[in-house]
């Protein structure tokens, strides 16, 4: 089997475990809080993204502003979400993640980092190096190939 093979067949692998994990870690964090995905998803995007409007809620989520606007009302009315006026013109409002909210996405943040920290422990020192030489190399040529794009991935 060639290099480039093998380097498809593990990186292939190593992806399928750990969307697994992550989705798995995803849906159980979704079900904890209550919340459907799709909330969970809006939250995330305005924790990593701050204030925007219904609209761009709405298009990020892939549904109609109205759906946007009643899920959003839910959010507000659970303590997750506030509404506010933007400072440049009174008439459009803004949506923010609240205190309430922000402690929800930072503990879904700290429960998947913390898989991976335990991760570290059963890996050597000598094997955690090893990888972090070849994650390393793996991001840069990773985000060399991305298409340059305003709306970049959040990273938790």
């Amino acid at each position: 089997m060639s290099t480039t093979t093998r380097f498809t067949a593990v990186l292939h692998d190593w992806a399928e475990t750990f969307m697994h994990r992550s989705m798995g870690d995803f849906v159980q964090f979704s079900k904890d809080s209550g919340l459907s995905m799709t909330q969970i998803n809006a939250l995330m995007h305005l924790y990593h993204r701050g204030a925007c409007g219904v609209s761009d809620i709405g298009s990020h989520l892939g549904v109609t502003n109205a759906a946007a606007s009643q899920m959003i009302d839910r959010l507000v009315g659970l303590g997750y979400l506030e509404r506010s006026e933007a400072p440049h013109d009174r008439r459009v409002r803004q949506i923010t993640v609240s205190d309430r909210g922000r402690r929800l996405i930072e503990d879904g943040i700290a429960a998947r980092r913390r898989w991976m920290e335990e991760l570290t422990t059963a890996l050597s020192p000598r094997e955690q190096e090893l990888i972090i030489n070849a994650l390393t190399l793996l991001t840069r040529a990773a985000r060399h190939l991305e298409p340059a794009s305003p709306e970049a991935l959040p990273r938790a």
